[in-house]
């Protein structure tokens, strides 16, 4: 079974290089201002703001956190906690594939754990690395709220549902 190590606060790439300047590209700018019309106020704007930005850059990175608190006035404290607090943000680069298992009380009775250490043998990376090539990031979830259908893997934004690691070999070739 996996062996879960919490990210370090105080890692040296949580804090931001204030030398690099992150800017929306005009249109995704054009998009975070159509974003702001539909929100009573700008702190509402977060989420939507979070992903167009994780769709520009594909994480959220230090640097992005503080210009999307610079953004909607918020600070880079109160970003970053929504940030960490939801699984759906990448707080580091992922691969084009970002595979996530959850491994709840659900999905862990149902053989979730085999699924993930496969996955992790297979691509011969470690839990929560990129392969060299940049084409998979395995990480494990706490919750994607699939219970009824356990076990569940999440493949970027798309769920696949009642897998076990032959479902899963055959998933592998089809992503590429």
């Amino acid at each position: 079974m996996a062996e879960l190590h919490p990210d370090n606060p105080y890692e040296k790439d949580r804090f931001p290089d204030l030398t690099k300047v992150v800017v929306f590209p005009p249109d995704a700018k054009a998009r975070f201002d159509h974003i702001l019309t539909r929100y009573p106020n700008k702190e509402a704007a977060l989420l939507p703001t979070l992903h167009l930005a994780q769709e520009v850059w594909g994480w959220i990175s230090p640097e992005v956190v503080h210009y999307v608190g610079s953004l909607l006035d918020l600070s880079p404290a109160t970003v970053f906690g929504v940030v960490s607090f939801y699984n759906m943000y990448n707080q580091k680069p992922v691969g084009k594939y970002h595979l996530q298992v959850c491994t709840n009380l659900s999905c862990m009775v149902s053989n979730a754990y085999d699924i993930y250490d496969h996955l992790c043998a297979k691509l011969n990376i470690k839990p929560g690395e990129t392969t060299k090539d940049g084409m998979y990031t395995v990480t494990e979830v706490e919750c994607l709220g699939s219970c009824g259908t356990a076990p569940v893997v999440q493949v970027n934004n798309d769920y696949h549902e009642n897998m076990d690691v032959a479902q899963m070999d055959a998933l592998l070739p089809k992503l590429k």
